[in-house]
């Protein structure tokens, strides 16, 4: 069943709340000179991109009721041919709020969450950066961007500065409902029938944080039918 508005606005505002917590906590003049998980990414730029990711909730315009929207699964699909522009405009954008990281992201959340307000609680089509989608779509992909970017900073303060890099600032009803509507996008392209069994181990192999292993797979999904087993998705991983 879908998320509707409510639902997904909710969870938006809980995660963000909890990461901004955590980015007030573990920001030092060191923020931006580690090098993240993620191959070619500061920390700053990282956290840079979640700016621009909250941008783009708050440029969305409601189009016309006859719109066809694309899915969650078609609208992150999109991600992959936009790889380079996303990088350079990130390292832009970071490089441009380099004297207060926290405060532009903090900034860019105040003003999604203003669009969000004044288009919800209904769910219109909304013109997105990469097409026409649902409100509720979007916002589930605005939830998506912090939960998998904020295991990404976690993971990547926490490798330089051990405790020092606070508490988890993913929220774990965020993260269930992140790792349900990944795999709403797996069941919508192979009809399997599976369940989350582990949200932050699935969440990071369908986002390739984890390379694919199918001993991995088995403990982040399962049948819902003790008969059938969980298929190799090697082809389809990662997502995005």
């Amino acid at each position: 069943m879908p998320v509707d508005v409510t639902t997904a606005a909710a969870a938006l505002r809980t995660q963000w709340d909890r990461l901004h917590g955590w980015a007030e906590q573990v920001a030092d003049p060191r923020l931006g000179r580690e090098a993240s998980v993620l191959d070619g990414w500061t920390v700053v730029e990282l956290w840079a991109h979640l700016g621009r990711a909250m941008d783009a909730l708050a440029a969305c315009t409601p189009l016309p009721d006859d719109t066809i929207p694309l899915s969650l699964g078609e609208y992150v699909g999109t991600y992959a041919g936009r790889a380079q522009d996303i990088a350079d405009t990130t390292r832009h954008l970071a490089a441009e709020h380099a004297h207060d990281p926290v405060g532009y992201v903090r900034t860019s959340a105040a003003a999604a969450f203003r669009t969000l307000d004044a288009l919800a609680p209904g769910d219109p089509v909304v013109q997105a950066r990469r097409g026409p989608v649902r409100l509720s779509t979007m916002t589930v992909s605005r939830v998506l961007e912090l939960v998998v970017h904020g295991d990404d900073l976690y993971r990547s303060v926490r490798r330089v500065r051990g405790a020092d890099a606070g508490p988890d600032p993913v929220d774990r009803d965020a993260l269930a409902l992140v790792a349900d509507e990944l795999l709403v996008i797996v069941r919508a392209r192979g009809g399997w029938d599976l369940e989350v069994v582990d949200p932050r181990r699935w969440m990071r192999l369908a986002t390739g944080r984890s390379p694919y292993d199918v001993d991995e797979l088995a403990l982040a999904l399962q049948a819902r039918y003790t008969s059938d087993a969980v298929p190799d998705l090697g082809r389809m991983l990662p997502l995005l």
